[in-house]
């Protein structure tokens, strides 16, 4: 969908810091994290929400977000991590996404409130590249 901004980024036409990129999924950095390492995964096909996932689609969406989980902590040092997807309401974007979110004991986050933060120049790519390094070793 031209005017989805998820699909813009899976298509190319703008830019991410991606993290994973299979046939039918990719998973980038998010660029409002609620700390930083924050990835978002995405069915390449525009599917909105999660009861609208194909069948065949199921299976590797949830096996890309365990090999996430599993990265943040080795990539990123993450005590665990908080994964999330909303379907309709508190979705900032209709396009399905799950967002895997570093954790670490004391870091302030607190049932549902998402404080958002941002990168420095050049430390999303920074964080991207450690990601994949660790998704690589997976």
């Amino acid at each position: 969908m031209a005017d989805c901004v998820f699909c813009r980024i899976v298509s190319g036409d703008l830019p991410g810091h991606l993290v994973l990129e299979t046939d039918d999924l990719v998973a980038f950095l998010d660029t409002r994290p609620v700390f930083k390492g924050h990835v978002l995964l995405v069915p390449r096909e525009h599917v909105e929400t999660l009861p609208d996932l194909p069948a065949g689609l199921r299976d590797g969406f949830l096996a890309a977000a365990q090999r996430i989980a599993t990265a943040v902590k080795d990539g990123l040092g993450a005590q665990g991590s908080f994964v999330a997807i909303n379907n309709t309401v508190s979705q900032s974007v209709p396009h399905l996404h799950l967002h895997v979110v570093p954790r670490t004991k004391g870091d302030g986050l607190r049932g549902f409130f998402w404080p958002r933060t941002k990168y420095a120049d050049g430390e999303g790519a920074t964080y991207a590249e450690r990601l994949r390094d660790a998704l690589a070793q997976s």
